[in-house]
């Protein structure tokens, strides 16, 4: 199917949203003559593609989201228990909209990292902006700033991102200051930015990440409200390759070897 030429005015929306302001202030000498108003459009619509290009490449660097496994490769028979309904539609960053949370809960290695990683993708193929860190160094870096003015700068760094992308809440426990570093960023971000998180422990045993922290019930209250929870159970994925892995060069150095010779009968 062939795209409609862009009229006109259309044209000049795209050169005014490009700035292009010595071109917009020439428009009319510009538009008279239609060899350069074809090689105007064939510029603008060169120039947006490539500001385009260049804003993704932005946009996933500042994300941090790494090397992962897109969701088309992964395993869906493998989990007990997965509702691959509600991850697919989350996929589609509905939740965005009116900057619902999305909590993905688990034991280890059975894809919650790897569902959080193709949200922030997503994400930022749809045009927002994303940050993936893990809570550990997130709440490292908040409690290792010495001075009210640099915590504020960094809260407001992490309060920016359209989605933001907390992994592995549970595996480590935090003290008092900790729980109230995050819940000062997740009350930031209430009801104005999506937030995602990926834990190992249910709710009911956040106390014990952040023992006698006061805060726990409200942090807990910000991040479910509104929000979609993803229990995934089964064994560890990372698990399984790692055993099909060491099956596979067993294999390989049993087919490499070379066969062994019969013994001779002594007469």
């Amino acid at each position: 199917m062939t795209e409609a030429t862009p009229t006109p005015a259309e044209l000049r929306e795209h050169a005014g949203a490009l700035r292009l302001h010595g071109l917009q202030a020439h428009w009319a000498e510009v538009m008279g003559d239609p060899q350069q108003a074809q090689w105007v459009a064939q510029m603008l619509s060169w120039e947006a593609a490539e500001r385009g290009r260049r804003s993704l490449e932005r946009r996933l660097r500042a994300a941090h989201i790494g090397r992962f496994k897109p969701l088309a490769d992964f395993d869906w028979a493998w989990p007990r228990s997965i509702d691959r309904g509600a991850v697919e539609e989350l996929m589609t960053l509905d939740f965005l909209k009116d900057a619902s949370n999305v909590v993905l809960v688990g034991p280890n290695g059975v894809g919650k990292t790897m569902c959080a990683c193709n949200l922030g993708y997503q994400a930022v193929l749809a045009g927002h902006t994303a940050l993936f860190i893990t809570a550990g160094n997130l709440l490292g870096e908040l409690a290792a700033l010495d001075s009210d003015s640099a915590l504020r700068r960094k809260l407001r760094q992490y309060a920016a991102p359209d989605l933001l992308l907390i992994d592995e809440v549970g595996y480590l426990s935090y003290s008092n200051r900790h729980a109230d570093l995050l819940f000062e960023l997740v009350s930031r971000r209430y009801q104005h930015k999506s937030t995602v998180v990926t834990t190992n422990r249910a709710f009911a045993e956040w106390g014990e990440v952040f023992p006698n922290a006061a805060c726990v019930v409200s942090l807990i209250d910000r991040l479910m409200h509104r929000a979609e929870v993803v229990r995934i159970d089964g064994a560890s994925y990372r698990a399984k390759e790692a055993d099909e892995r060491d099956a596979l060069r067993k294999a390989e150095r049993a087919a490499k070897a070379p066969a062994s010779r019969p013994r001779k009968v002594a007469r």
